[in-house]
Parts: structure tokens; sequence; C-alpha cells
């Protein structure tokens, strides 16, 4: 089997509508479970969670369609009320507020990273982790810039609050991601004609 062929994970299970919208529901409650794992973060109001592995995790699997639609499915759920942002947040003034940005950097993240796994760069270590740390740096610079205006922050403040403190665990995560997919990519067999 060529390590380009035009095809995600999700595409080896996936076979009827019903079947997709279940594992874009199941991405986006798995967004919505690594956004309870929350650390606060000394002077930033951004928290440090475990939602952007989430989001290049699913986003990977599903392809960009479905990667896409799921994070709007969990934004949505979040804004209606569901407690699925990070420490049990919901509304649509946790979208709408000074640390809203990271949260819509999920959507291009998203769509971003499953294109490029629609073209193999999430099945070799090698190409997945910087796919991975890329996917996080785009959440960070939508957040940093959304923090910016919302809080009235100057860009280096911003900067400092929602991005520096993030750096170590974006690349935890972007390492953790980049070996488990492969490792899915691995052990998983194709679906039957």
């Amino acid at each position: 089997m060529s390590p380009l062929l035009p095809y995600v994970l999700a595409d080896r299970f996936a076979r009827t509508r019903a079947q997709e919208a279940a594992l874009v529901l199941g991405a986006a409650l798995c967004t919505a479970l690594f956004a309870q794992v929350s650390i606060s973060v000394p002077g930033s109001p951004v928290p440090i969670t475990g939602q952007t592995l989430a989001v290049v995790l699913t986003a990977a699997a599903l392809g960009p369609g479905r990667g896409l639609a799921a994070q709007v499915t969990y934004l949505l759920l979040g804004a209606v009320g569901l407690p699925f942002f990070a420490k049990g947040a919901s509304g649509w003034g946790a979208l709408a507020g000074p640390t809203g940005g990271f949260l819509v950097g999920f959507l291009p993240a998203a769509f971003l990273v499953g294109l490029a796994a629609r073209h193999g760069y999430d099945r070799r270590w090698w190409t997945a982790v910087p796919l991975f740390l890329a996917g996080q740096l785009l959440v960070l610079i939508i957040g940093v810039s959304w923090l910016h205006v919302k809080a009235g922050l100057d860009l280096a403040t911003a900067f400092q609050k929602g991005f520096v403190p993030f750096i170590p665990g974006g690349l935890l995560k972007a390492v953790i991601a980049g070996v488990i997919t492969p490792l899915a990519w691995k052990y998983t067999r194709p679906r039957a004609p």
C-alpha cells in the first residue's frame, strides 16, 4: 500500500452517512473530554488543556471535511450551553470573549491537519510530528491575535500570555500525536470491499 493514497483512517471504517456522523460526533465529544484536562497558567487567561491534542488527532483520523465538521459540532455544542469548553465553561460568551480565538482556531487547524493527513503526512512520525505541531501553532497564532484585540493587550503581552507558556505542551502533544497516529495506521486493517 502506498503511503500517499488519498484517504484517512476514518475511510477504513465509515461506510454509511450514519457512521460518518457518529465519527464526527465522537470527535467532538473527544475534544470536549480533553478540554476538561485543564491546568491554569499563572498570569494568563488561557489554561493549558488537552484540546489541541484532540483536535489534531481527530482531524488526522477524519480528514479535512469530517475534521472541520467535528470541531464545528464541538463549538456549537459548547456555545449552546453544554459544559464542553475548558473547566466546564460554555456559552456564546466563551467563544466571543478574549480566549475565544483559541477555540475558533480549531477550525482551520482541523481542516489543514486533515488535508495534510489525506495526503499521508500522518503516517510516519517524522512527518506527523511537524504536522501536528503546525496545527497547534495555527491555533496559538489565531488565539494570540484574538487575545490581543479582545483583551486590549499589546501584541508582546498577548504573546507572553497566550503563546510562550504553551510551547512545551505543544511540543509534547505533537510528539504524542506523532507516535499514536502512525501506530494506528500500522495496526488497522483495511476494510473489506
